[in-house]
């Protein structure tokens, strides 16, 4: 079985965790991750990927193993995770590659692939449940994100593994993740001991500062300037990409949508089925 390797790389300043799977010869895939998540979230569509391409998978800023910012007001915000990305591919040597991002992490994909600058640098782009702006049906929009804001400023402390393990089975519960294992996965490695000696997600809770970042959230000119070829993942009952704003991107030339039924935000992208598509693209 492989395992990844675990980097560290000093990018404008910062110093970006990531972990590193497969050959360094072969064509390159980033897997980002969502907005409280960490790259070990990719641990199972990384393993397959790896036997084909060179899978990196970063910690943002403020999550998993990555440094937490001084400047969080200005540093938790889109401009600065897709400088990092930029730069944390040029200190790689690495020109062009193919993108995997989940929520935030297809966010950050879609504003460097639609920046005039950078956009020959992701070739193949797979968006997972996330839009590149508003809904019609602006509640809907509204509800989701205030699930999202509800949880991220005051991430909760317990006094044992097993409590925050239930805890992430609460709020991720339409990510599809398939058995006990892979929760014990999942919180393994997005927890940390606190001073006191409770367990609590691993992210810094300033990252909520993100929201204040308005423009972040309406991406639309980047996405009609993307030439990448694009598939779109969809969770069927997803309260953060509503469907018809996932039937406007669809519209876009080398767009393909794919609704996953039974899950919500974010697909966890763990089965045989999700991997398959996903590779099958990325060829």
């Amino acid at each position: 079985m492989l395992f990844p390797k675990s980097r560290f790389a000093t990018i404008n300043g910062m110093e970006v965790h990531f972990s590193e799977w497969g050959d360094t010869q072969n064509p390159s895939v980033v897997c980002w991750h969502g907005l409280t998540r960490n790259g070990r979230d990719f641990d199972i569509p990384a393993r397959h990927l790896a036997e084909e391409y060179h899978v990196i998978c970063p910690d943002t800023i403020g999550r998993g193993l990555s440094q937490w910012s001084s400047s969080p007001e200005k540093d938790y915000s889109f401009e600065t995770y897709s400088n990092l990305a930029i730069g944390l591919l040029d200190h790689l040597g690495i020109q062009q590659v193919r993108w995997v991002g989940t929520s935030m992490g297809g966010a950050i994909g879609i504003r460097i692939a639609g920046t005039t600058e950078y956009e020959n640098r992701i070739s193949h782009l797979v968006l997972n449940d996330i839009g590149a702006g508003a809904s019609e049906n602006a509640v809907q929009d509204i509800e989701g994100i205030k699930r999202i804001i509800s949880y991220v400023g005051s991430p909760p402390q317990f006094k044992t593994f097993t409590e925050l393990v239930k805890y992430y089975q609460t709020i991720y519960v339409t990510f599809g993740l398939s058995n006990e294992q892979e929760w014990v996965d999942f919180t393994q490695f997005s927890c940390r001991r606190r001073d006191g000696g409770g367990i609590s997600p691993d992210y810094d809770p300033n990252i909520s500062l993100q929201f204040k970042h308005t423009e972040d959230l309406e991406l639309w000119n980047h996405w009609k300037a993307i030439q990448s070829k694009t598939l779109l993942i969809r969770g069927e009952i997803s309260d953060v990409l509503p469907l018809d704003v996932a039937e406007k991107m669809e519209q876009k030339e080398n767009c393909k949508l794919v609704t996953l039924p039974k899950l919500g935000h974010a697909p966890a992208l763990n089965t045989e089925d999700q991997i398959s598509l996903i590779e099958n693209f990325l060829r």
